[in-house]
């Protein structure tokens, strides 16, 4: 009878399990305990949200830069499509008008009927009349040739020029669409920046402050600089050019005057750059703006230089490819000055180690030190 006992083995098994999720609910409470007794995350120190405002700002400009591009590049397909919109109409009317040439000449058959050659001789009055009413018959054979040939013609080109205005208005969507997503992007970008400095202490902010003095200190310190040897090479130049004219006697009229007017004529265009540049100081910087109440970095330096007769690109990337690279040495009133690497910003050199530029939102346009920010590089516009 002992082999038909019934196992007690349930019992047993049951037991660790409670154990476990004993163990388990443990083992959450004292990692909730912890959590709620460990130490908040370290606030990011002072340098640190420096860095990452700078950042998100220069963000902020490369896409500002995307959506001068998308924005360009959109306002040319527009006028594309319009074109071409135009164009499918006016074909349009043109293939209407092929329609009802062929559609006259079709009811004047069927009103007529057609006569073979040999009834038409026998019906007219005399051979002459024959012949006549063949020659003449023969003629408006080839005037419907020729209605259904410009007939086709004109619905091949009408078809062409729809299918062309179906991609160029495929594009335009494309790229207000880029136009769009680069609009989300500044505003990103500089939400996160305005996040951060609105979470800073009334002591941070001082403190902020205070390094950006001394960022800026710094940077004047290096534009003196660069205007000292740049006055030193120019007195240079000067002293070498004197000499030369002196070795060279009376013939040195005639080589003098050989390089005035070009450089004459690029010294008057950057005076009007320039005269322009100092003329929007203290007006905001705005992301897409090219004038007149406000600008940023780009649609300044356009601007600038259209007043001066001369038209160059919208954005920085376009601008930076343009007339002839300079080095920071060689630097001239009236040159473009990009910065980071992925050039995102520009400003108008004015001389001395200084530029007029539109810095950033909540900034207005103003004199800087080129140093403020990392060179690039430079370019002569003309």
């Amino acid at each position: 009878m002992a082999s038909h006992r019934k196992p007690r083995t349930r019992m047993r098994t049951t037991t660790p399990a409670v154990g476990l999720t004993t163990a388990a609910l443990a083992s959450v409470t004292l990692l909730s305990t912890q959590s709620a007794t460990a130490a908040p995350a370290p606030k990011p120190g002072i340098e640190d949200v420096q860095k990452k405002v700078d950042d998100l700002y220069r963000q902020a400009g490369t896409a500002t830069q995307r959506y001068n591009q998308a924005k360009e590049a959109s306002a040319a397909q527009r006028t594309k499509v319009d074109a071409l919109l135009d164009d499918v109409a006016k074909r349009a009317d043109e293939l209407n008008e092929a329609r009802r040439t062929l559609g006259a000449y079709a009811a004047a058959q069927y009103r007529t009927g057609s006569l073979t050659p040999s009834a038409t001789f026998f019906l007219a009055d005399d051979p002459q009349s024959y012949f006549d009413q063949s020659q003449l018959m023969n003629r408006m054979t080839a005037q419907q040739q020729k209605a259904v040939t410009d007939f086709r013609a004109q619905q091949a080109k009408a078809s062409k020029k729809r299918a062309e205005a179906v991609r160029s208005l495929e594009t335009l969507t494309t790229t207000q669409a880029t136009l769009r997503t680069s609009k989300q992007n500044v505003q990103q970008k500089l939400g996160e920046a305005r996040t951060m400095l609105s979470k800073l202490t009334a002591e941070e902010k001082a403190r902020l402050a205070a390094l950006e003095r001394k960022k800026e200190a710094e940077a004047e310190r290096k534009a003196e600089e660069l205007a000292r040897q740049q006055a030193a090479a120019e007195a240079e130049a000067d002293l070498k050019a004197e000499e030369a004219a002196k070795a060279a006697g009376s013939g040195s009229g005639a080589g003098a005057g050989a390089g005035t007017g070009s450089d004459s004529s690029a010294t008057t265009k950057a005076e009007k750059v320039l005269a322009f540049a100092r003329a929007q100081l203290g007006k905001p910087y705005v992301w897409g703006a090219t004038g007149p109440s406000s600008y940023d970095c780009s649609g300044l330096t356009q601007a600038a230089w259209k007043a001066a007769g001369v038209d160059i690109p919208r954005t920085t990337w376009d601008q930076v490819k343009i007339g002839t690279k300079v080095a920071t040495a060689d630097l001239r009133p009236g040159d473009l000055v990009f910065f980071y690497d992925d050039i995102s910003h520009v400003g108008i050199y004015k001389g001395d180690g200084m530029m007029i530029h539109a810095p950033k939102p909540g900034a207005n346009v103003r004199e800087e030190s080129i140093y403020y920010m990392p060179i690039y590089g430079s370019v002569r516009p003309a």
